[in-house]
């Protein structure tokens, strides 16, 4: 058996860290105030610490508290969209997908209802993180697209490099001045890093046989997110053209010097599934859309 303390009592002390209050999650769980605050102690008592610091009538998770609170809280959603997923009609499928997240808000998203719309009985559930899953570990993950580098080889698990993306300086039209050269441009106007870019600004100068200039550069750990400050006007982002699709389009934001610098394309995005599910219909259908959509 399994050496946990009671399902309800991880309950109420989940909805009592998440509201730090023990009068509101009575509320919420149609207790009383008396009856949580029991339930925690119990818990306590399993634990052998404290959960909740209890001042002045008011209760704070501590550093033992917060941390299982952090640890329920992802389980409690796993177990959600598990009932969930069996509550589906029965010719319905589940799809679970993780994705980069820059590429999930900027290039996957944007494009779901589409596929979508030809899977009617496919539900797609989408998570999101930096940090490349394992899908060797990780069974609840179908389909992982990651960012920067090839995954590590795993075996059981198939990777694909997704098409090679341009990777160009970006920037806002209205910072552009008339006639004045792109070199001249982008050694004068502010630059922005993108931190978990595999190219950076450095690289991308020493190419073009230019100064890098040494000012400080505004910096942000997101591609998503450096493509939106340069559409705000904060600079230059060094960023894929994949990923400021929309932004070129709109006209929101141009390549700089595109006829003048030398182009730098490099697969920056990764799919991997397990060999062993490739030909599951759902799986199957998701991954040649992705490979045909970034073709």
């Amino acid at each position: 058996m399994r050496r946990l303390p009671s399902l309800t009592r991880l309950r109420t002390f989940e909805v009592a860290a998440r509201l730090q209050s023990f009068a509101l999650a009575a509320d919420e769980l149609s207790l009383t105030a008396s009856a949580v605050s029991h339930q925690i102690r119990d818990l306590e008592q399993h634990f052998g610490r404290s959960l909740f610091d209890r001042r002045n009538r008011r209760v704070h998770t501590t550093l033992e508290g917060k941390r299982l609170y952090q640890s329920l809280s992802r389980v409690f959603d796993a177990l959600e969209a598990a009932c969930a997923e069996v509550a589906l009609p029965a010719q319905d499928q589940v799809l679970a997908v993780h994705c980069a997240p820059s590429l999930a808000i900027k290039w996957l998203g944007p494009r779901l209802a589409e596929f979508l719309a030809g899977h009617p009985t496919l539900n797609v559930r989408l998570t999101t993180g930096a940090e490349a899953l394992d899908l060797g570990i990780v069974r609840e993950v179908d389909v992982t697209l990651s960012y920067g580098s090839p995954p590590a080889e795993r075996s059981g698990v198939g990777t694909i490099g997704l098409s090679e993306e341009r990777i160009a300086p970006l920037v806002a039209p209205r910072l552009l001045t008339e006639g004045l050269p792109a070199a001249e441009l982008v050694q004068g106007l502010p630059l922005i890093d993108s931190t978990l870019s595999p190219v950076t600004w450095p690289q991308w100068f020493e190419r073009q046989g230019l100064m890098l200039p040494g000012r400080p550069r505004t910096a942000f750990d997101r591609a998503a997110m450096a493509i939106a400050a340069a559409a705000d006007g904060l600079g230059i982002a060094l960023e894929s053209t994949r990923l400021a699709q929309r932004e070129l389009e709109r006209g929101e934001l141009v390549e700089l010097g595109a006829h003048e610098f030398e182009a730098r394309t490099q697969q920056v995005h990764f799919l991997s599934v397990r060999h062993s599910d490739r030909h599951k219909p759902a799986i199957s259908a998701f991954v040649d859309w992705v490979l045909q959509e970034t073709s």
